[in-house]
């Protein structure tokens, strides 16, 4: 993962200060506004998945394998995948991403089209399956599964003859994606690297997305370049704020691409974007992507997880946490502990929405501005707020402010005060704020891209680290 590009420390200043301006797609009509497909809904309501880095380098204790290791160093002696997918279901993570192939070109499945793979292992007496035991394993705990197969491969001979590595590429998508069933997520990153010869390879990406789309045509593609879901833009665990789930796909043209209009792309979005593509924020619990004994004492602590699950979910990403198997393995205990630990505290933190059941009343007050108000009912204490836009009819809200008043003078008095000021919404959006004693909250939309519809508001009392 550490290949990728360093995210680029300025951002087109244009894009974060929001000179993109939604009023640009006045002529735009609604219905011409792109729309999730079922498969990229589905995706983004997992909200949370897990990310297994895991091969090789897990057993030389590095983080890019060169492709010359002996297959023979693979040896999960006590490898158990369905405690990795109970560990996973129990944090509340939905699904979950392995490393079915890093750059070392070391294959966890039994690949014929090389040897470089764990049917040259000793591990399972050379007949183990890791794809096959992830794969069973998600479906036994109820989690969807995905796998990652890197288009760098520092083993093949044939890497850097570009045809002929497409061929013996596409020859490996196709056994991952017709011999373990229905795969949610086909994980693709630019790595470009030289191979065993010194050459650079061409990848025929039209190619490899298009067998992904006849093989498995329910699953969704993640890459810089999509198709269908984005890159974030930096491996952090932070989505951009504006965060718009729409791009306009010729600004990321391939995997890999670089320059200063991609990466505002990658962490923002695009208001005037033509496709659907929202962005998947990868971020490791280590600071490596890999297992290594030496980072036991530095798994990240709850308050940091904690506010990576505010600055990736909460900004209309979904969160891939990478949580790498041990050589034994299995999760490593710490690992697993910190991962329950975050998911008591985000259950805690949502536990109680005092805006449950309330009544939402609406208005339009221009063509692309309302207000909608809450009555509580009653003076709460609130600290948190989740705005949610129905996103299955697309993504508008441009500008909004969260504002509240607490009722005193009989229930409906008391000065109108802002809670929090935001720009876009999209699937979810946490707005943290001091917390404050309200009865009544107005939300008012003061800029979209098409006509405001309805937006859902939960208020919760905490309001995290």
């Amino acid at each position: 993962m550490q290949d990728r590009r360093v995210f680029l420390a300025s951002l087109a200043s244009g894009v974060a200060a929001g000179a993109i301006g939604p009023r640009r797609l006045a002529a735009l009509a609604p219905q011409e506004r792109p729309r999730p497909s079922p498969a990229q809904l589905a995706w983004q309501r997992d909200e949370l998945a897990m990310f297994l880095h895991f091969g090789v380098n897990t057993f030389t204790d590095r983080e890019w394998g060169d492709g010359t290791e002996d297959p023979a160093i693979f040896n999960p002696a006590g490898l158990d995948t369905r405690q990795w997918a109970r560990a996973a279901r129990a944090a509340g993570f939905r699904a979950m991403i392995l490393t079915a192939k890093h750059h070392d070109g070391f294959c966890l499945w039994p690949s014929a089209v090389t040897t470089h793979s764990v049917a040259h292992s000793l591990w399972r007496g050379d007949r183990g399956d890791v794809v096959r035991e992830f794969v069973d394993a998600c479906r036994a705990e109820g989690l969807r599964p995905g796998l990652y197969l890197s288009p760098w491969d520092r083993n093949a001979p044939v890497y850097g003859d570009s045809p002929r590595y497409n061929d013996f590429y596409v020859a490996q998508l196709t056994e991952l994606l017709t011999r373990y069933g229905s795969i949610a997520e086909v994980w693709f990153d630019g790595a470009n690297g030289e191979g065993p010869n010194g050459r650079r390879q061409v990848y025929d990406w039209p190619r490899f997305f298009g067998t992904v789309r006849r093989l498995q045509p329910d699953a969704v593609m993640f890459s810089d370049a999509g198709p269908d879901i984005r890159w974030i833009g930096n491996e952090n665990g932070v989505a951009g704020d504006p965060n718009w789930s729409t791009v306009n796909p010729d600004t990321v043209p391939y995997p890999g691409a670089s320059g200063d209009a991609i990466a505002a792309m990658l962490q923002h979005g695009d208001p005037q974007g033509t496709v659907w593509r929202p962005g998947e924020t990868d971020v490791s619990i280590r600071p490596s992507w890999f297992y290594h004994a030496a980072e036991d004492e530095r798994v990240k602590r709850l308050d940091r997880l904690t506010e990576i699950y505010f600055d990736s979910v909460g900004r209309n990403s979904k969160l891939l946490l990478n949580v790498p198997p041990t050589r034994d393995g299995l999760l490593h205990a710490t690992d697993v502990s910190r991962i329950a630990a975050l998911h008591d505290r985000i259950t805690a933190l949502f536990a109680d929405d005092v805006a449950a059941g309330k009544h939402l009343a609406w208005q339009a007050t221009g063509r692309r501005t309302a207000v909608w108000e809450l009555d509580l009912g009653r003076a709460v204490r609130v600290g948190c707020a989740r705005l949610e836009e129905d996103i299955e009819q697309g993504q508008a809200i441009a500008r909004y402010t969260l504002y509240a008043r607490d009722g005193r003078g009989g229930g409906m008095g008391g000065a109108w005060r802002v809670l929090s000021r935001g720009q876009t919404i999209g699937y979810c959006k946490l707005d943290r704020f001091e917390p404050a004693t309200v009865r009544r909250v107005r939300l008012v939309i003061e800029d979209a891209v098409t006509p405001p519809r309805p937006v859902r508001i939960r208020l919760y009392e905490g309001s995290g680290p």
